[in-house]
């Protein structure tokens, strides 16, 4: 499955907008709903949460597959679950990817 980067950065955009966890301000600024003290975002909760959201997919996967092997499940179900798993684990890594490269950027910047 090829995935552009952008594309994988927007669609965990829109699930998180969907979620519910950004709220829009009444100055057209976006907050996060784990918000630190300070005002910042609570960047290691969003990443436990999108690590959170990868293992649940892909035990889902392995849930469907084992219940198809025992003709409990469709596999149409199969199918979906494990693209569902596959596609949030691409958003992850997609998500990872940018994260690392700006990294190297900022180290890179001279002081």
């Amino acid at each position: 499955m090829s995935i552009k980067t952008l594309d994988a950065v927007n669609a965990y955009g829109n699930a998180l907008k969907n979620s519910g966890n950004i709220t829009k301000g009444g100055d057209d600024s976006f907050s996060l709903g784990g918000a630190d003290k300070s005002g910042g975002l609570a960047f290691d909760n969003l990443v436990s949460s999108a690590l959170g959201d990868t293992s649940k997919a892909m035990d889902a996967s392995a849930k469907v597959t084992v219940d198809q092997l025992n003709n409990k499940a469709d596999l149409v179900d199969v199918v979906t679950t494990v693209q569902n798993a596959e596609m949030v684990l691409d958003t992850v890594v997609a998500v990872r990817d940018k994260v690392i490269i700006a990294y190297q950027d900022i180290i890179k910047m001279p002081m």
